[in-house]
């Protein structure tokens, strides 16, 4: 088996991140639970954007923003996700190229095609992120969109969960999962948002079961898979099902149950800015490590790093390239 030419490839959502500071009011009103992820359409998008006094404009996607804080910390990436050829979609195709990432999805043409995904993210004082998404041309990803030669050539391929709603995604996940296995390399997959879990609950114990070598959850997207309300019962459940699983519990770090052991990892107080983008960039900077070939402990502590500085800050990436300590 030859060697890879990239450490990483993020199959994800391509979206463009619209943040914007609110009060918890406006979350009120808009009948969004605090902290959650509602998929809207683009009339409803233009509406909440109208509400609000936004701050940044940014390439976004949480498989995209893993693929950002991997590249900045030396992970060789790529990346693959649907976009349309207008405004959004060049702002986000020039973005995550100007990162180092190979990019080589071909963009829907713009007279007919379904407009660019974007995310509202409603930020309030206190850090918490709510975010309003409007998935456009990122719910026609298909199979034919997952390329063969760019799996073959990674040493993870990394599946956001949020892209798994619509079956021909699903079926582009697993046709990616196949190419992955076939090369000899490795599938991680991040299960997301608690809700995602809840929608596809059955079809994603069948992909962690056929397909997935690397598990990323935490800790509320576990208990939703399994269906507990324990924690420890919940780590019993999937350390019998996955060869390495990865769970981040906020504050109190991380768990990494893998190669017959358990590490748990603590992670560093910070002051919270803005929670947007943490879990993505611990899943970085953990298969950063991987890259690099360190211990599971090791990769632990730099996804902690990496999520430690994201949320420090608005948005969910890196201004500078991270240089975290092993």
């Amino acid at each position: 088996m030859s060697a890879p030419q990239h450490d990483l490839l993020c199959i994800g959502n391509a979206i463009v991140d619209v943040l914007a500071p609110v009060g918890q009011d406006l979350i009120d009103g808009l009948g969004a639970a605090a902290g959650s992820m509602t998929l809207i359409d683009a009339a409803t998008a233009h509406a909440i954007e109208s509400r609000v006094d936004i701050e940044n404009v940014t390439g976004g996607g949480s498989g995209a923003n893993t693929a950002v804080v991997a590249a900045r910390m030396g992970a060789k990436v790529a990346y693959l996700g649907k976009v349309t050829a207008d405004e959004t979609g060049d702002h986000f195709t020039r973005d995550i190229r100007e990162q180092g990432i190979t990019f080589p999805s071909e963009p829907l043409p713009a007279a007919d095609g379904t407009p660019t995904a974007r995310c509202i993210v409603l930020v309030t004082p206190e850090g918490q992120r709510t975010m309003f998404t409007y998935l456009g041309a990122c719910t026609e990803f298909t199979p034919e969109d997952v390329h063969e030669s760019v799996v073959a050539d990674a040493a993870i391929t990394y599946l956001e969960g949020y892209l798994y709603d619509k079956p021909q995604a699903q079926e582009a996940f697993e046709h990616a999962a196949r190419l992955a296995r076939k090369a000899g390399r490795q599938v991680a997959l991040t299960l997301s948002d608690t809700f995602c879990v809840e929608r596809h609950r059955a079809a994603f114990h069948e992909l962690v079961a056929g397909h997935v070598d690397i598990l990323f959850a935490n800790e509320a997207e576990l208990l939703a898979l399994y269906e507990v309300t324990d924690f420890e019962e919940a780590v019993t459940q999937v350390a019998a099902e996955t060869k390495l699983a990865v769970i981040t519990r906020s504050e109190k770090g991380a768990v990494v149950i893998g190669e017959g052991e358990r590490h748990d990892v603590p992670t560093t107080e910070v002051k919270v800015v803005d929670t947007t983008g943490a879990g993505d960039a611990f899943a970085a900077g953990f298969l950063a490590g991987l890259s690099k070939k360190h211990d599971l402990v090791t990769c632990a502590k730099l996804g902690n790093q990496a999520a430690g500085e994201i949320i420090t800050r608005y948005g969910a990436r890196p201004t500078e390239t991270f240089t975290l300590t092993a």
